[in-house]
């Protein structure tokens, strides 16, 4: 599978559009469980050696195929931000029927924050509205540990 990255851009009408950055080949056809969505993201993007937090959006298909991957964020050593709208816009945009969110702790402990349960519960209930599947958000620690807020906190998506 070829895994693209995308940034956004404004065209010349000032309109957000999609525009490649980086295209990387990946054994896998699809991401289709947690561990293989945090494992893609150390591989192909190295999330668990970065020094500060990045949140990335996957953008697949209905058949766990990924459309795109997204940097929404780069924040610092213990937080960073996420906006709703800058999400969907870019999903929108790369036709996905579901996402996953996914997203590093510099300290290497994938403990969910209050902050990132908030976030998730706020981008599940906009996921409802906007009929695209929240799959799952995802916490990368050091070497393979990750936290999956589906499994551990199922309540958050439901």
């Amino acid at each position: 599978m070829r895994i693209k990255k995308y940034g956004m851009r404004l065209d010349e009408n000032k309109h957000p559009v999609l525009v490649e950055e980086k295209t990387t080949n990946y054994v896998a056809e699809s991401v289709s469980t947690p561990k293989d969505i945090a494992k893609m993201c150390n591989e192909v993007f190295g999330l668990k050696d970065m020094a500060e937090e990045h949140v990335y959006a996957i953008s697949m298909n209905a058949k766990c195929k990924v459309n795109g991957v997204f940097e929404l964020s780069h924040g610092s050593g213990q937080q960073a931000l996420l906006a709703s709208r800058e999400l969907f816009m870019r999903l929108l945009l790369s036709g996905a029927t579901q996402f996953a969110v996914v997203h590093n702790h510099p300290s290497g402990d994938p403990t969910p924050s209050n902050a990132d349960l908030q976030v998730t519960r706020k981008l599940y209930e906009a996921s409802k509205l906007m009929d695209i599947e929240f799959t799952d958000h995802i916490i990368l620690g050091d070497d393979r540990a990750f936290c999956s807020l589906r499994e551990q906190y199922t309540g958050i998506f439901s």
